[in-house]
């Protein structure tokens, strides 16, 4: 199933790259990173399902398998893919699953629990089952108290008290999407790791995080890093997980330099 897809093009340059932005935003997220590459690339970037102007998801069937079949619609060539946490693990299951429209794969902080957990059950595990606080919301029917927590957890360190309230209701009312994620993003729905088939993603693969996120992240990307045939990791100094936003002018730089050299 494929949803109506709004989408959204910064910069001017010669390469063609799509990009994915993460839970609970939109491609506007993507703009001081397009513009800081505009004159390296041609970015387009899309909304997710149920997510800015795109069509809203109807809760049927997986939500990753329609964020991906949305992405893949937009592969009209072999193109340089730049994915944010959620956006990350639909441009790594685009790599491995049709590596021929890949020509290049930029990952900050893909959310791929499920590597994690392959490789350190325990530690991965403990990891995660501290948002104890979101499950109790959102099973509650909380779901301005969900986004709160997610948001504290995963957001750019500004605080919720300085949310504006009209993004607080947008995150409180897409909030759904964090635990329809689950399937794919813990559980591996799709059999990424199954045997072989991350050595199908054979391009250059730019693995970045923030030097501030945590062991979970940290984890994440090492499990990704000994798994991927061809790939460069960088750490994003002061940063968080959302350096894409907070730190838009040093993740460019990562993603110019990385380019140059493919």
């Amino acid at each position: 199933m494929t949803l109506a897809t709004f989408t959204r093009s910064f910069g001017h340059g010669p390469r063609k790259a799509l990009a994915i932005h993460c839970t609970l935003a939109h491609s506007g997220a993507w703009r001081s990173v397009g513009e800081a590459l505009a004159d390296d690339l041609t970015m387009l970037a899309y909304d997710l399902p149920s997510h800015g102007k795109s069509a809203d998801w109807d809760g049927q069937g997986n939500v990753h398998d329609v964020a991906t079949d949305m992405a893949r619609t937009l592969l009209t060539e072999p193109m340089d893919i730049i994915g944010h946490s959620f956006g990350a693990t639909v441009g790594l299951r685009l790599a491995i699953e049709s590596p021929e429209l890949v020509r290049s794969l930029t990952l900050f902080e893909p959310v791929y629990f499920a590597a994690a957990m392959a490789d350190d059950p325990e530690g991965a595990t403990s990891a995660m089952d501290r948002n104890t606080a979101f499950n109790a919301a959102y099973d509650s029917g909380d779901m301005m108290e969900a986004a709160r927590v997610f948001n504290t957890g995963w957001g750019d360190g500004s605080g919720w008290a300085n949310t504006p309230d009209k993004l607080r209701q947008y995150m409180a009312e897409r909030i759904h999407f964090v635990p329809a994620s689950q399937p794919f993003l813990r559980d591996d729905s799709a059999g990424l790791l199954e045997p072989g088939r991350f050595a199908r993603a054979t391009m250059p693969v730019l693995l970045m995080e923030g030097a501030t996120s945590g062991e979970l992240a940290e984890a994440i990307s090492t499990s990704l890093e000994k798994r991927l045939p061809n790939v460069t990791r960088r750490v994003i100094k002061g940063a968080g997980h959302m350096a894409p936003l907070t730190h838009p002018a040093a993740v460019a730089d990562e993603v110019r330099t990385f380019l140059s050299g493919t």
